[in-house]
């Protein structure tokens, strides 16, 4: 999370050629530079809620007791995720963010839920959260202060290392306001996740570090890799299709760059899947949905589960857009092409398939048609001979069987995606 009360600045179809020309592809495309953080987790992208975008730092109770960042509106997600299928599809970790902390640490020197909305702590949280077979996220910050002025972890890591890991924290996301330099604030999060190790208890460690790292200097993505389960590369999401498409924009330019950092136990993040709240239609909620498990991305929900629609659910909850997301492969996609106001994504899955979205930024006028080469598609290699295609959004259904030399036509809505799945045909 990012606010601008900050000290630092934040910115040929012969079978055998076929199979090893496959191989080759997607044993060479994006191979990750180094190691990702050794704490054998977050080895598919981290799926959960967190509570920032849709509840920010409303501490109000006594006005909104719904609504307001305490004990209470986590259990009740807690709940909800248990009882309503969220975590029978992957959705584990449920995550608090910015605003839980008192003002001031403890006689000892520990970081301290606010006692009034959260009388009886986060270890008691833990608890009832791990007792519906979920796990807890919680939020501290690199720097002196928390974004929105709480105390931050600067001074005090190896301390509140120990402390999250004693409270039975899962995850932790790891902000990076008031820094003094940056120098200050790589230290900082090196310091945290050695402290994170040493403590024994496995946990998830998110972090912002190149985001703040972007108006500086280029960040070195195999370091932060080494350190890091998933990094935050841009600012905060808002629910808007604005905030959406600026995502992607920022994802496909620096694609070079960001691509092959991503792999198993390393994930590059865009930030909270903003579906089911107010500011999307309905096909923009399907877009950030295909271009998330495109990207590879940690699918972090941040809504009200009290009050979520029937077809966000299912899109929320969809297995087989989930299925590309979490795809044990775990290569990152990217931006094939762009043609007008067409692009065209891919994504290497296991078993030779693909994942292929065709995103329409038109925002005028009604659904139009547009047409590609089967053979442009996964590196050339995704159809050769041949192979089925599956239509998985914005509704599922079979395309059929199309050979390498095919064509294939496609209708799209306006700031809308079709999300297809390529299955290799081999014989």
């Amino acid at each position: 999370m990012i606010i601008v009360t900050m000290r630092l600045i934040r910115r040929v179809q012969l079978l055998g050629c076929v199979l090893v020309l496959r191989f080759l592809v997607l044993v060479l495309w994006d191979v990750p530079a180094a190691w990702a953080l050794d704490n054998g987790l977050a080895m598919t992208p981290t799926m959960g809620w967190l509570h920032w975008e849709r509840f920010m730092c409303n501490i109000d109770c006594k006005e909104e007791p719904d609504s307001c960042i305490s004990e209470n509106l986590f259990m009740q997600m807690a709940d909800l995720m248990d009882s309503e299928g969220w975590k029978e599809v992957g959705y584990e970790y449920l995550c608090i963010d910015d605003c839980w902390m008192a003002p001031q640490r403890d006689s000892k020197g520990r970081l301290q839920a606010d006692p009034t909305r959260f009388p009886s702590g986060i270890h008691h949280l833990a608890n009832y959260v791990h007792s519906k077979g979920l796990k807890l996220g919680i939020y501290a910050d690199v720097g002196k202060k928390t974004c929105a002025g709480y105390p931050g972890s600067f001074g005090h890591y190896d301390i509140d290392a120990e402390t999250f890991a004693n409270w039975g924290v899962d995850l932790l996301k790891f902000d990076g306001c008031y820094c003094d330099s940056v120098e200050q604030l790589a230290d900082g999060y090196k310091h945290m996740s050695l402290a994170l190790n040493k403590t024994g208890r496995s946990i998830v460690y998110s972090c912002e570090w190149p985001l703040y790292m972007w108006p500086f200097r280029k960040p070195n993505y195999t370091e932060i890799r080494q350190y890091c389960n998933h990094w935050r590369n841009t600012g905060d999401v808002y629910d808007s299709w604005q905030s959406v498409k600026s995502i992607l924009n920022w994802a496909s330019f620096n694609q070079k760059t960001i691509v092959s950092a991503a792999g198993p136990g390393g994930w590059n993040d865009p930030d909270m899947l903003v579906i089911g709240n107010f500011g999307l239609s309905w096909d923009q909620q399907i877009t950030q949905m295909a271009l998330w498990a495109i990207m590879a991305a940690p699918l972090f929900m941040s809504n009200d589960l009290r009050h979520i629609s029937p077809h966000a659910k299912a899109l929320l909850q969809n297995k087989d857009v989930i299925a590309i997301n979490q795809d044990p492969l775990g290569k990152q996609g990217y931006l094939l092409r762009k043609e007008d106001n067409i692009e065209v994504w891919e994504r290497p899955l296991s078993d030779l398939a693909w994942a292929v979205a065709i995103v329409s930024l038109q925002e005028i006028g009604g659904p139009h048609s547009f047409t590609m080469n089967i053979a442009s598609l996964g590196q050339g290699v995704a159809c050769n001979p041949a192979c089925h295609i599956t239509e998985l959004l914005p509704k599922k259904k079979k395309l059929g069987f199309y050979e390498w030399t095919s064509c294939l036509k496609t209708r799209i809505n306006p700031t809308g995606t079709v999300l297809l799945r390529l299955d290799s045909q081999t014989t």
